[in-house]
Order: C-alpha cells, then sequence, then structure tokens
C-alpha cells in the first residue's frame, strides 16, 4: 500500500512528464492535425497527381479530427486524461495557366486554413479558433500522358498563425515550413485510380522556444474505381518523420521525439456537372510521439 508522501511524489512525477511533453513538443497541440507536421495528412485521394486543365478552380477541405491517446515512442498512451479535437476548413483557390515550362503546366495556389482547436490535459482544458498558417506555391508544374499524371511543386507554410507559446492551443506553428512536393496519378481505360502524393517537410526554427522540428517524409495514397459519376477506393497517408527534434542544438528526448503514423479507411466520390464532392474517413494506427485518432473529411472542387 503506497503512504501519502509516495502518492504525492508520483502526482509530481506525472505532472512533470506532462509539462515536458508540452514544451518540448510544441507541434501537439499547435499544429492542423493535432500534432506532426504542418501538413494535414490524408487531405489528398482521388486523382492526387492530376493537375486539372487551365482555368480557375476552388477547393475546400473540411475536416475534424478526434483523438483521446497521445502515445510515446513505443506506441502506448503517455498522457492521462488527454484529449484533442481539431475542427478545420481550408480554402485553397487553384489557377493553371496557359503558360509551360520544363514542358509542363504551370500553376500557382494559396491555401487558407480556418482552424479550431480544443485540448485537454490533466492541468487545464483550452479552446483557440482563427486563421491558421496559409500555404503558398508559385512553380506548380503539371504533366499528362494518356493514363498518367504528374505534379511536382514547393509548398511554403507561412507562419500566419497566432501563436503564443504559452498557451496549451494554438492555430498556428510559429515557424516556416518548406515541402517539395512530388505526386502521381494512373488512371487506367476501365476506370481504375492509383494516386500518391509524396511529400518532404523541412522545418524552420520556432524561435520563441528555441525548438527545431525534424524533417519528416510523408504521403497520402488512394486506390478506387470509378464508376460513371461515382468513385469508390481506399486511402489514407504514412508519415515517417527523419530527424531528431532539437531544443537550441539538443537532441530532445532518447529517439528525437520522431513522430510516425499510418492511417487508412473508405472514400467515395461524386462528380456532379463542374463540380465533385468527396467523403472520407481515416484511422490512425502504428502512432508513435504523437496523438492517435480517428479524421473525417468532406471536400468540395468548383469549377468555374
Amino acid at each position: 500500500m503506497l503512504n501519502g508522501t509516495t502518492l504525492k511524489r508520483r502526482k509530481i512525477y506525472v505532472l512533470l512528464l506532462i509539462m515536458f511533453l508540452i514544451l518540448s513538443l510544441p507541434g501537439i497541440i499547435s499544429a492542423t492535425e493535432g500534432g506532426g507536421g504542418a501538413y494535414p495528412n490524408g487531405a489528398e485521394d482521388f486523382m492526387a497527381g492530376a493537375v486539372p486543365p487551365p482555368g480557375t478552380y476552388f477547393l475546400n477541405y473540411f475536416t475534424l479530427y478526434k483523438s483521446d491517446k497521445f502515445n510515446d515512442r513505443y506506441g502506448k498512451s503517455s498522457i492521462p486524461n488527454f484529449e484533442l479535437k481539431v475542427i478545420a476548413n481550408v480554402f485553397r483557390f487553384l489557377h493553371v495557366t496557359d503558360k509551360k515550362i520544363f514542358g509542363g503546366n504551370w500553376a500557382i495556389h494559396v491555401l487558407i486554413p480556418i482552424l479550431n482547436v480544443n485540448v485537454s490535459l490533466p492541468i487545464g482544458s483550452k479552446s483557440r479558433t482563427g486563421v491558421g498558417d496559409i500555404v503558398v506555391d508559385p512553380l506548380i508544374l503539371s504533366w499528362h500522358l494518356k493514363n498518367w499524371h504528374f505534379v511536382t511543386g514547393i509548398d511554403i507554410y507561412i507562419p500566419t498563425g497566432d501563436y503564443d507559446k504559452k498557451r496549451l492551443a494554438n492555430t498556428g506553428r510559429n515557424y516556416w515550413t518548406f515541402e517539395p512536393i512530388f505526386a502521381f496519378s494512373y488512371l487506367s481505360d476501365n476506370g481504375f485510380d492509383v494516386s500518391f502524393k509524396f511529400m518532404y517537410d523541412i522545418n524552420t526554427k520556432n524561435h520563441d522556444t528555441g525548438y527545431l522540428s525534424g524533417q519528416e517524409f510523408h504521403f497520402d495514397y488512394t486506390v478506387g474505381k470509378k464508376f460513371d459519376k461515382w468513385t469508390l477506393g481506399l486511402g489514407g497517408y504514412y508519415y515517417k518523420q527523419i530527424t531528431n527534434d532539437k531544443i537550441n542544438g539538443v537532441k530532445v528526448a532518447p529517439d528525437g521525439n520522431k513522430g510516425q503514423a499510418f492511417a487508412i479507411g473508405p472514400q467515395i466520390k461524386f462528380d456532379y456537372k463542374n463540380m465533385n464532392f468527396t467523403l472520407k474517413y481515416q484511422k490512425e494506427m502504428e502512432v508513435k510521439n504523437r496523438p492517435e485518432g480517428d479524421k473525417f473529411w468532406f471536400k468540395f472542387v468548383y469549377t468555374f
């Protein structure tokens, strides 16, 4: 049987662990996914590698992410009474020009996220709503063959979101991220779609905390089949942090807080005139050093 002094010490150890995680992982509750990198993993799906013909397009991504588990480096829940809910709506404006560079169509886009972040820990609960980190890419290039489509670019995440290192919940990350992208789609003559979007994130330092998030490799994937106006399939994402997190040049934790996650789930798309609508669900698993949860998406695309 534990005496009062021992119980008190254990409570102090638990609180110290929680505070360490908060201070050493500012991305846990300041990101658009409630953890991990700047990109909302799983955002892309059918025909992810196929940029549309020259013209102007509006895309709207609505997502709900819920988690009641923050995993450690062994994949075990590490924060008691942890809860995270992120609701995000991202406005994306895409313009594909009639100009060609290296034989590929030149396009530009901007993404503007609006976030509501709710986080609960044993030390308290906080909620924050506002604009997140805006994303721009002035040089998107795409190529098209009979069944194959390819696209490349570099998305730039600008630290426009609200951030305070003393807050549990933030809508911004307070540092820049540069994300080279390569994506491809294969659409067979009978409607089978295989699509991948590969990304590699290079983060700058958060100067308010001295924290440098490690570099991250991740990809969205989809396998589907088109039936007239409907497309059905499975998809999700894989995420793996490549380099260590550091604070003022010193590695954080024995494993550098390297995150990992895999997600999979069903998805469905409906085409109607100059619009299409996509619904999808993604279940996370094999998660380390980040929240583990469920993600729901509704995507809308409009062609002007």
